[in-house]
């Protein structure tokens, strides 16, 4: 890129559970939407092509796909259009069962796929853990590396993603919505802006919408600085588009005497 600043468009929906036909021409509009407004990199919510709420295995395993499916060659048609990246989650039928994942696809079609590692709650119902952590993948919008949801929190999981290089976490999220104090962020929220201002990364959650059989959701949709502070959010369903600076997550050094990886001590605690 010939500037370190990226246009990140958030697209909040609120899938419909288990209809993959309009699930799919919902995600590719938004893709477009997104793409129209400039944007270099669009992340779209957790699950976005199926919904979350599964009552069944079998309900399941009939809105699962591959990696290979035409869902993801629509979105490469929209990301072609102004040479965006985009992230956004699936249930995938795997080899060996169903995981809930998250595409990394371009204009030359899908980059990788990543395997959501930890499962929160009822997702142990219906899908398998994945086994590896997410590439940091090269870009042309910078070194991006796709988690999904729960993943976020788990402090060394995300360290070890910035130790390889990442400079943006893209996130597609469902986050059931939580009791929280009055005028306070949603907990979420909170972890990723600790999660940005202890690694100086950039992390973009896109969270969903709605209430799917019985479960409301945060709406939480937050892009957090490399300093750990949010730029912009959105509580509602729609676009959310901001512009970020990556060139913060390039340098470590927070004083003269004091930097953000070196000053590890692996040696006092387990890597």
């Amino acid at each position: 890129m010939t500037t370190s600043v990226v246009r990140i468009a958030c697209h909040s929906s609120a899938p419909r559970i288990a209809d993959l036909a309009a699930n799919t021409r919902d995600a590719r509009a938004a893709v477009r939407a997104a793409v129209d407004a400039g944007a270099d990199l669009v992340v779209l919510p957790e699950l976005v092509t199926s919904g979350y709420v599964f009552a069944s295995p079998e309900e399941a395993a009939g809105v699962a796909i591959t990696r290979d499916d035409e869902v993801f060659a629509g979105w490469a048609e929209e990301a072609a259009r102004g040479d965006a990246v985009v992230v956004g989650g699936f249930c995938e039928r795997g080899e060996d069962g169903l995981y809930n994942s998250a595409a990394v696809v371009d204009a030359s079609g899908v980059l990788a796929v990543y395997r959501k590692v930890h499962l929160w709650d009822e997702e142990k119902r219906f899908f398998r853990p994945g086994n590896a952590l997410p590439p940091v993948l090269t870009t042309r919008v910078g070194a991006i590396a796709p988690l999904v949801c729960y993943d976020l929190e788990f402090p060394e999981f995300t360290r070890a993603l910035a130790l390889a290089g990442a400079e943006l976490l893209a996130v597609p999220t469902n986050w059931p919505l939580v009791p929280r104090p009055a005028d306070e962020r949603p907990p979420e929220v909170v972890i990723a802006m600790a999660t940005a201002r202890v690694n100086r990364v950039v992390v973009a959650c896109c969270d969903r919408t709605g209430t799917e059989r019985g479960q409301e959701w945060t709406a939480g949709t937050t892009v957090v600085g490399a300093d750990g502070w949010p730029v912009a959010s959105r509580d509602h369903e729609g676009l959310l588009l901001v512009d970020v600076d990556l060139a913060p997550t390039r340098d470590k050094q927070l004083t003269p005497r004091a930097h953000l990886f070196d000053d590890r001590r692996p040696d006092v605690y387990p890597a």
